[in-house]
C-alpha cells in the first residue's frame, strides 16, 4: 500500500508539471492566433511557477510573444514590454542556455527566427533614428549586429548595418562606438571614402585634433585625387585658425574644381580676417560671379570694401599735406561707394538683418552728402533698424 501511495504521488507531481508546461503550449498557440492578451496571461503563469519558470520552452515562447507584441497594431499590447525586441533577444538567448541538448538553438536557426528579429531591429532602429532618438537607434542597430554576427543567424551579413550603427553613434556623441563601426565599414570597403571621413569627424568629436589631422593627411594615400579629402583639410585648418595651410589646400581644390564658389568665398573671408583687403575683394568677387544669390558672399564683399575704406581713412589722418589729404579722403569715399551695391543686395536676400542695416545706415550717411537721393534711403533704413531693435 505504501508503494502505491508513493507511485500516485509521483504521477500527481508529473501531471502538475505537465499542467504548467501546458500553459507554454497554450501561449504559443494564442500567439499564432493573434490573441496576445491570452498568451501573456498564460505565459506569466508559466514564468512564476516552479515547474516551468526555468524551462527553455517558456523563454522561447516569451521571445515569440515579445516579437509579436512589437509587430502588433493594437496599441493595448504596447504596455506589455518596455522594449519588446530587446526582451525577445534576451529570452531566446536564455532559452538556448537552458536547453543542454541544443534543440532550441537548432529550432531558431532552422526557422530563421534571428533573421526576422534582425529585420525587426533594423526597422525599429530606423524609426528611432528618424525620430532623432539616436541612443535608441544605436541600441537597436548594435543588437542587430550582435545577432547577425552570431552562429544562430542563417544568412549573409548586411554591411550597411555597421554604417547605420556608426551614424546613430556619431549623432549620439558616442564617438568611440562610431569609430568602431566606421572602421568596420572601411575594412569592408563599404561606401568608399565616406566612413573614413566619418572616422575623422568622430576623432574631432573626441577633441583629438592631432590624431584627426594625421588621419586626414593620410587619406590621399588611400584615395589619391579625391577632392573630399582636400575639402576636409580646408575645413580642418579653417577651424584650427591656420590660414596658410587652409589657403594651400584651397589652391589645390580650385585646380580640381575651378567653379566651386564656396572655395573663393572661404579664401576671401580668410583674407578679410587677415586684413588683406584687395585679395579678399578679388576672391569674393569671383565667388559672386559664379553664384550671386548668397547673402554671406554679398555681405562679405561689402564688408571687405568697407574695411578697406576705413583703413584708408586711418592712413589719411597721418597725411599732413591738405591737398594730398583731400585726395586720400576722396579715394576712401570711392571705395565706400563700391560697398553699397553688395550691401543692398545682401539686404534683398536677408531683409531684416540688423548687421546689413547698420552697414547701410553708415554708408548712406557718408555718401548722401554727395548724392542727395541717398537721404531718403538713409531715413528708411534708420527707421527700419530702430523698429527691429525695439522688438
Amino acid at each position: 500500500m505504501k508503494k502505491f501511495y508513493s507511485l500516485l504521488l509521483v504521477v500527481f507531481i508529473s501531471f502538475g508539471a505537465m499542467a504548467q508546461k501546458g500553459k507554454v503550449t497554450s501561449a504559443l498557440s494564442f500567439i499564432d492566433q493573434g490573441a496576445l492578451d491570452k498568451a501573456k496571461e498564460a505565459l506569466d503563469q508559466a514564468l512564476t511557477n516552479e515547474k516551468s519558470k526555468n524551462w527553455f520552452n517558456t523563454y522561447f515562447a516569451k521571445g515569440k510573444l515579445c516579437q509579436a507584441v512589437y509587430k502588433a497594431e493594437d496599441p493595448k499590447y504596447s504596455s506589455y514590454y518596455a522594449d519588446p525586441l530587446a526582451e525577445a533577444y534576451a529570452a531566446y538567448e536564455k532559452a538556448i542556455s537552458l536547453d543542454p541538448k541544443g534543440g532550441t538553438k537548432k529550432r531558431i536557426i532552422t526557422n530563421m527566427i534571428y533573421n526576422s528579429l534582425a529585420l525587426d531591429l533594423y526597422a525599429q532602429g530606423s524609426k528611432k533614428f528618424e525620430a532623432k532618438d539616436f541612443d535608441g537607434a544605436l541600441k537597436s542597430f548594435a543588437t542587430q549586429i550582435e545577432i547577425t554576427e552570431s552562429d544562430k543567424y542563417a544568412g549573409a551579413i548586411d554591411t550597411g548595418m555597421y554604417y547605420n550603427a556608426g551614424l546613430a553613434a556619431i549623432n549620439s556623441k558616442k564617438y568611440q562606438d562610431a569609430i568602431k563601426y566606421f572602421e568596420k565599414c572601411a575594412e569592408m570597403k563599404y561606401l568608399g571614402i565616406t566612413p573614413h571621413i566619418q572616422i575623422y569627424e568622430s576623432l574631432m568629436g573626441l577633441g583629438d585634433t592631432i590624431k584627426a589631422e594625421a588621419y586626414l593627411l593620410d587619406l590621399p594615400n588611400k584615395f589619391p585625387g579625391d577632392n573630399q579629402v582636400t575639402l576636409q583639410l580646408i575645413d580642418f585648418y579653417l577651424k584650427a585658425d591656420k590660414p596658410e595651410q587652409a589657403q594651400k589646400y584651397i589652391a589645390i581644390a580650385k585646380e580640381a574644381d575651378p567653379n566651386n564658389y564656396s572655395l573663393y568665398f572661404a579664401a576671401g573671408i580668410m583674407h578679410l580676417n587677415q586684413n588683406n583687403f584687395d585679395q579678399a575683394i578679388a576672391e569674393l568677387t569671383k565667388s559672386i560671379e559664379i553664384k550671386n544669390d548668397l547673402y554671406d558672399t554679398q555681405y562679405g564683399l561689402g564688408a571687405a570694401y568697407i574695411n578697406k575704406a576705413a583703413d584708408m581713412f586711418l592712413k589719411a589722418n597721418d597725411i599732413m599735406d591738405v591737398n594730398k589729404y583731400t585726395v586720400a579722403i576722396e579715394e576712401a569715399n570711392t571705395v565706400y561707394a563700391k560697398a553699397l551695391p553688395y550691401m543692398e543686395r545682401a539686404l534683398e536676400l536677408k531683409p531684416d538683418d540688423t548687421y546689413t542695416l547698420r552697414s547701410l545706415q553708415e554708408l548712406y550717411y557718408r555718401l548722401k552728402q554727395k548724392d542727395a537721393s541717398l537721404n531718403s534711403k538713409y531715413e528708411e533704413v534708420r527707421a527700419k533698424l530702430s523698429a527691429l531693435e525695439q522688438k
